[in-house]
C-alpha cells in the first residue's frame, strides 16, 4: 500500500495511491498518518479495510494537487551518516565501524516536491538522496536484529539536503547543517513493507538539471536497515511515526572535483526503485 497526504501545506488529506493509478481519499476513516494513528495499529485496520472495501472511497482529480509528506511531522528524524563506503571516500572520512548518527529539526520536514530554499548565508548547499525508513510502533532494547523490520512501518524517499559549512566547519555536531527549513524533503508515498521484496536491493538516482548525479543501490550501504533499527534501539526509544534516514550513496556536490553546489533555480529529481519521484526547484530563503 502506498499512503500518501494531499492538498495545501497545513491542509493535507490522508489518500492511498492504488496500483491502477487512482488516488482515493480515506480521510473519513483516518484524520492524519501519525504517530499515534501507526502506534495504534491503524495501517492494518487501514489495509484490512480497503481490502473489504475496495470502492469505499472517493477517488481525488491530482490535477493542479500538492503532494505533502507522506507522514505528519515525525517526532524524529533520525539520520546515518557515512554509511556508503564509497561516499566516506569522497568526504575524505573514514570508513565508520559502527552507525554515525545525527539529526534533523522536525521543522525540516516538508513535500516531496515543495521548493528547496538556500540559507540566506549558506555557499554550500548540497543534495543527498536516502532510503528512508518509517518506524511503525515503539521500541528499545532489542536484543539482536532477528526482530528488527517488525518494527518497520514503511519506506520513502528522502532529500537529506545539507549546508556542508555549517555542517563540518561551524561546530563538532551536524545538526546546524542539516536542519534548515526545507531541508527534508520526504516523500511521495509512504510505501508499506509488503510491496518491497528487500531495501537492501533498491535503485536510486538523483540529477540536478537533468544531468545525473547520484545513481546506486541501496545494496551498498555499510549497515542494513535491520542493523540500523536495532543499533539505535541501543541508545534511544524509537517511536511510532518517526522518521530513519539511511545515508546516500556517493555523487554529492562536495565530493566533485571540483566542488559544486546549488543555486538558486536548479531543479533535483530523485527516483528509488518502487518509491516513486520527487522533484524540487531550488529558491532562496
Amino acid at each position: 500500500m502506498k499512503l500518501m497526504r494531499v492538498g495545501d501545506l497545513g491542509k493535507e488529506c490522508s489518500a492511498v495511491s492504488l496500483r491502477d493509478g487512482r488516488v482515493i481519499d480515506v480521510s473519513s476513516v483516518v484524520d492524519r498518518y501519525d504517530g499515534t494513528w501507526l502506534g495504534a495499529g491503524g495501517l492494518s485496520e487501514l489495509m484490512t479495510l480497503l481490502q473489504k472495501e475496495p470502492n469505499k472511497f472517493p477517488e481525488i482529480d491530482m490535477r493542479g494537487m500538492r503532494i505533502g509528506a507522506p507522514i505528519a511531522r515525525p517526532g524524529n528524524i533520525l539520520a546515518i551518516g557515512l554509511n556508503y563506503a564509497d561516499h566516506a571516500a569522497e568526504a575524505g572520512m573514514d570508513v565508520p565501524t559502527e552507525p554515525i548518527l545525527f539529526a534533523k529539526a522536525p521543522s525540516s520536514f516538508v513535500g516531496p516536491n515543495d521548493t528547496v530554499l538556500i540559507p540566506r548565508t549558506s555557499m554550500k548547499t548540497d543534495w543527498e538522496i536516502e532510503l528512508g525508513v518509517v518506524v511503525g510502533k515503539r521500541v528499545s532494547y532489542l536484543p539482536d536484529t532477528s526482530s528488527a523490520m517488525d518494527y518497520v512501518a514503511g519506506y520513502c524517499i528522502v532529500n537529506d539536503v545539507s549546508e556542508r559549512d555549517f555542517q563540518l566547519n561551524r561546530g563538532p555536531t551536524w545538526i546546524k547543517g542539516k536542519s534548515a527549513e526545507t531541508f527534508c524533503p520526504t516523500g511521495p508515498w509512504l510505501v508499506t513493507c509488503d510491496e518491497i521484496t528487500d531495501p537492501q536491493n533498491l535503485d536510486m538516482k538523483l540529477s540536478v538539471n537533468d544531468g545525473v548525479c547520484q545513481s546506486g543501490n541501496t545494496k551498498t550501504m555499510i549497515f542494513d536497515v535491520a542493523h540500523l533499527i536495532w543499533y539505535l534501539s541501543q541508545f534511544l526509544v524509537l517511536e511510532a511515526g518517526d522518521l530513519i534516514a539511511t545515508g546516500t550513496p556517493p555523487g554529492v556536490g562536495m565530493g566533485m572535483k571540483p566542488p559544486r553546489y546549488l543555486k538558486a533555480g536548479d531543479i533535483m529529481d530523485l527516483e528509488i526503485e518502487g518509491l516513486g519521484k520527487q522533484r524540487q526547484k531550488v529558491g532562496q530563503a
